[in-house]
């Protein structure tokens, strides 16, 4: 018997494209994510200093074996910059308020900054 192929690609790459940053939350409990998408977007933001916040455009929740995972898509139109050294993602999701900051300078794949 084969053991499992390595899973190669983000669990939500294909609902993302090019013009799009996407954040995945893990570990939501299941009742919190059935929550409605609209709402989930409303209550979501990318901060950057000295910048207009981001909303997201979409939010998906997709249902893995091990739990929800829900996607927020921003849109690239609103470029993240290098001069932009700190992004912070808040959210909340039913009764939970989240809140991580991010360091561009750590977000390098294939040398080019990721999101």
């Amino acid at each position: 018997m084969r053991g499992a192929e390595p899973e190669t690609q983000a669990p939500y790459a294909h609902i993302v494209d090019e013009d799009a940053y996407a954040i995945a939350v893990y570990g939501v409990p299941y009742r919190m994510a059935l929550g409605d998408t609209d709402q989930l977007k409303k209550q979501a933001t990318l901060k950057r200093e000295g910048k207009k916040d981001m909303k997201p455009s979409r939010v998906e929740v997709l249902q893995k074996d091990d739990g929800p995972v829900i996607v927020y898509l921003f849109p690239r139109a609103k470029e993240i910059t290098k001069d932009d050294r700190k992004i912070l993602f808040d959210a909340e999701i039913g009764r939970l308020q989240l809140g991580q900051s991010f360091y561009l300078e750590d977000m390098v794949y294939q040398g080019k900054r990721e999101l």
